[in-house]
């Protein structure tokens, strides 16, 4: 494997690329709006500044619909990325993201029948992203219960419950689809069922914000027990790590991240998989540095996915799940041609 690139002038570097990117995701779309009214509209909604009465539609464009869009985006792609770092050692697969775990088709079950039969209707715009959550902690509660044994959890009993869960609640789903006589509602259905942030406002960001940041934090401050769960048990509990309890604490933020991530932008594939094995060919395999340029490289690689998803085919909309695919598969056969890389540090 090429030498590790230096961690904290990436980190850096990564942040500033952020930041153009969330300006760009905001200043680009079908509605050309000037990049100096762009930044001036920023500085209005981030200071309380006023704005011309002629400009209140731009401005809504920019501050109420593009901004909070992108930085949603970017909290997601983090949110996937550090959430699919702590499902491959959580199961110890190469394989593994934030969707193996059956919690992502579990949130889709409450999602769908909001929007195809109204549930919760008397919610209103919060309806679809408590239904979703609600859902993914359903499927948290009966997959842990399926898997746990008198031994505890396992990596390959978490991997085939998950996976289980995953085809039960596809097939719902499915039918929950099939079942509606409302074409424009199975074709909202099927566009979450993609990954989408059409829906994305300032309401949504908190709520996915506070939970990839509690998520990040716990696994940053467990990135040492990390390490030594990848050695294997054996080796984990003779540097004094207990692995079943780090493994229900990974399963339980996991989960709970990955319902809240899901609740605001559906089901987004390929993040969660591609970017944890990108960080590791760059910064080694040390989780303390994956965690630190994971999310950063994720939420990166969102916002212009996010961008592309308005822009290819406007004034269609993509599903954003699509383009992650199609930018997703190419990318990791490449990297499994790679002689040189070891997927997971070990594979």
């Amino acid at each position: 494997m090429a030498r590790p690139v230096r961690t904290l002038p990436l980190a850096v570097s990564l942040a500033a690329v952020l930041a153009g990117s969330l300006l760009c995701g905001t200043a680009l779309g079908a509605a050309g709006i000037g990049w100096p009214q762009v930044l001036r509209y920023l500085g209005a909604g981030l200071t309380g500044g006023t704005i011309r009465p002629d400009e209140v539609a731009a401005y809504t464009i920019v501050w109420e619909l593009r901004f909070p869009r992108a930085v949603l985006a970017a909290v997601v792609g983090a949110g996937l990325s550090a959430i699919g770092v702590a499902v491959q050692a959580l199961v110890r697969n190469a394989l593994a993201d934030p969707f193996v775990l059956g919690i992502s088709s579990g949130a889709a079950v409450g999602a769908n029948a909001v929007l195809l039969f109204g549930t919760l209707a008397a919610l209103g715009v919060w309806a679809l992203s408590v239904a979703a959550f609600a859902s993914a902690l359903l499927a948290m509660v009966l997959v842990y219960a399926a898997a746990r044994t008198a031994h505890g959890l396992t990596p390959m009993r978490l991997v085939l419950t998950g996976t289980a869960m995953y085809y039960g609640f596809s097939a719902i789903t499915t039918l929950m689809v099939f079942t509606t006589d409302r074409g424009e509602a199975a074709r909202s259905a099927m566009m979450w069922l993609l990954g989408s942030l059409s829906g994305a406002g300032w309401g949504s960001v908190p709520i996915a914000g506070l939970a990839v940041a509690a998520a990040l934090t716990h696994l940053l401050l467990s990135a040492g027990r990390l390490n030594a769960l990848a050695m294997g048990d054996e080796t984990a509990a003779a540097l004094g790590v207990d692995p079943e309890r780090l493994r229900r604490e990974l399963f339980v933020v996991a989960a709970a991240a990955t319902g809240a991530v899901v609740a605001v932008s559906g089901a987004i594939g390929f993040v969660g998989l591609m970017v944890p094995h990108a960080t590791r060919m760059l910064v080694g395999a040390d989780h303390r540095r994956v965690l630190a340029v994971a999310p950063l490289l994720g939420a990166v690689l969102l916002v212009w996915v996010d961008l592309l998803s308005r822009v290819l085919m406007a004034p269609v909309e993509l599903p954003v799940g699509v383009i992650t695919a199609v930018i997703g598969v190419p990318c990791f056969v490449l990297l499994m041609r790679r002689r040189r890389y070891t997927f997971g540090g070990g594979a």
